[in-house]
């Protein structure tokens, strides 16, 4: 089974798009990592051709590096409340985060670009993306 067809349609698991360079953005990819252990994410980084094809299948805009895009079911998230659908499948109290989706997307987006746009100032920037345990490895796509 090649990318496209383990990307599109009714797959098993929900896709990350994720700043592969963004020292930040790895440290979300690995947090997310340890506390999902039944698989039910898969990640790609935005600047993998595979990645910037498929956000531009779907409208955005791979130049837009401060934004965090969860592929789940064929329907994109982005910002604030894909990092909020995220918390939520991953149980446990992180799904309790799951409750301010009730405050209002702008002002949760407001929040969500105050730290992206600060995001390598505070947590630095690498020069190539995250390699993965090789345990790991299975769970990205690009």
């Amino acid at each position: 089974m090649n990318e496209e067809q383990r990307i599109s349609g009714e797959q098993e698991y929900a896709v990350i798009f994720y700043d592969g360079v963004c020292g930040f953005c790895q440290k979300i990819v690995q947090f997310i990592l340890l506390r999902d252990p039944e698989g039910k994410f898969r990640f790609v980084a935005i600047q993998s051709e595979f990645g910037r094809r498929v956000l531009t299948e779907h409208g955005l805009d791979p130049e837009e590096l401060s934004t965090f895009v969860l592929l789940d079911r064929g329907k994109i998230y982005t910002r604030s409340t894909a990092g909020l659908r995220v918390l939520r499948e991953l149980g446990g109290l992180w799904q309790l985060l799951y409750l301010f989706i009730i405050v209002p997307r702008p002002l949760r987006d407001l929040v969500y670009k105050l730290i992206a746009s600060n995001r390598y100032r505070l947590f630095g920037r690498t020069d190539a993306c995250m390699l993965p345990r090789p345990q790991e490895r299975a769970r990205f796509l690009a």
